[in-house]
């Protein structure tokens, strides 16, 4: 069995969905994100995500960590710095606790888990919900986003460690 950890980085929220199982079977799930106040200077939020994440990394002990690739929108393009950033330090948690990451682009996240590239968040919602037979709707999204990368680790787990070695 190995235990998959799957991040979908964000400077408010940053979503961690951990799945353990093998292959298309999942035994155990969880979720949740790492909040940061808008108030807070950068530097501190950083570090808190960096913390947390390093934290749960130790006391997890996962066997892969696949993160959200970066992307920037034209009209926001300092939304994209910003994402780099959080991505650089959840990228760091992870080589400090020696868990192997890769990172998934948003569009290839969608067609593995709904079938179409442009899916909407609450398609994928509902896509990762049905494969985790969880119930009730996933919240926060960025949640749902994480364990639905958690999931895309589980299913290529092999692949994705050959990918980082």
């Amino acid at each position: 069995m190995v235990k998959i950890i799957g991040i979908d980085p964000g400077l408010s929220a940053t979503g961690i969905g951990i799945v353990s199982g093998l292959g298309p079977k999942i035994v155990s799930y969880s979720l949740g994100c790492i909040h940061t106040a808008k108030s807070t200077p950068l530097p501190d939020r950083l570090d808190k995500i960096f913390s947390k994440l390093h934290q749960l990394l130790i006391s997890e002990n996962p066997d892969l960590m696949v993160i959200e690739d970066v992307y920037s929108l034209n009209r926001y393009p300092k939304s994209g710095i910003i994402l780099g950033q959080v991505t650089g330090v959840i990228q760091l948690a992870g080589f400090h606790a020696a868990v192997p990451a890769i990172e998934v682009p948003v569009r290839e996240a969608k067609q593995i888990l709904t079938g179409n590239g442009n899916a909407s968040k609450a398609q994928l919602e509902k896509a990762v919900r049905h494969r985790l037979n969880h119930k009730t709707r996933i919240k926060p999204v960025h949640a749902s986003d994480a364990v639905g990368l958690a999931l895309i680790g589980l299913y290529r787990y092999q692949d994705s460690l050959r990918a980082v070695k």
